[in-house]
């Protein structure tokens, strides 16, 4: 059986080695060499990376007996291409969701981050960004002095602080996981009154953000999950046991 997984995700990596082991061919695609240095190298795996559109997924997945979502949850024009790819060509196609996470009392929330910047407006204190490099620019007007966004440590990543004018001495460029006590050691020492994030699930840290946030008196500014259809992990991997006759 040959395996076509869009991930980038720790639930994509998990999979892609378990059905290896089971004896599936599989095709992990990552959008970054960020993403394909996470993925790392396993037998019976082949990583391609580079960002892709409908026509480029579609010649990937033509052929193959099943592709597997596993992109990020709020990656959504990323699994709309994909959906609209394996349409096309008549490819089965599972999604793999990460499991959503109860929204913490007292949070604040929004349907999109540019909602979610726009009420900043009206607030005071420094913000913690949590959300990515790449809406970055969606928070620039509320003052880069205000800003601390927490990114992954690449270049593109720097130079989307600086165009939205974050100084040099806000930028948090880390790599996860995160733990409560980091995430919280951070919201004392920069003094953040709201930190803005996404429902990552447990295995993107959400918990542990917000649980540092209520204990050391920051306001959680969350962006809503979209709405979508799909397979946990565990659902995933047996259906894809059921293809192979494995049980």
């Amino acid at each position: 059986m040959n395996v076509v997984l869009f991930s980038g995700t720790t639930e994509g990596r998990r999979l892609s080695r378990a059905l290896a082991e089971l004896g599936a061919g599989v095709t992990v695609c990552v959008a970054t060499q960020y993403g394909r240095e996470e993925q790392g190298e396993a037998p019976g795996v082949t990583v391609l990376s580079g960002r892709m559109d409908e026509g480029a997924m579609a010649r990937t997945v033509a052929g193959a007996d099943l592709c597997v979502d596993a992109t990020h949850p709020y990656a959504v024009q990323a699994s709309e291409t994909i959906r609209a790819a394996c349409e096309e060509t008549d490819t089965p196609l599972l999604r793999l969701l990460r499991a959503a996470c109860p929204v913490p009392a007292g949070a604040e929330v929004f349907a999109s981050a540019r909602s979610a910047a726009d009420w900043l407006k009206g607030t005071q204190g420094n913000i913690l960004l949590t959300t990515g490099a790449k809406e970055l620019a969606l928070f620039a007007p509320l003052g880069g002095e205000r800003l601390y966004p927490r990114v992954l440590p690449l270049a593109s990543s720097l130079e989307a602080c600086a165009a939205a004018g974050v100084p040099s001495s806000h930028i948090l460029a880390l790599q996860g996981p995160f733990s409560r006590e980091l995430n919280e050691a951070l919201i004392r020492q920069y003094h953040i009154a709201w930190l803005v994030t996404k429902d990552g699930g447990k295995a993107g840290g959400f918990e542990e953000k917000a649980l540092a946030a209520r204990a050391a008196g920051a306001k959680l500014i969350l962006i809503r999950r979209p709405q979508e259809d799909g397979l946990s992990y565990g659902d995933v991997l047996q259906r894809c046991r059921e293809m192979m006759g494995c049980g």
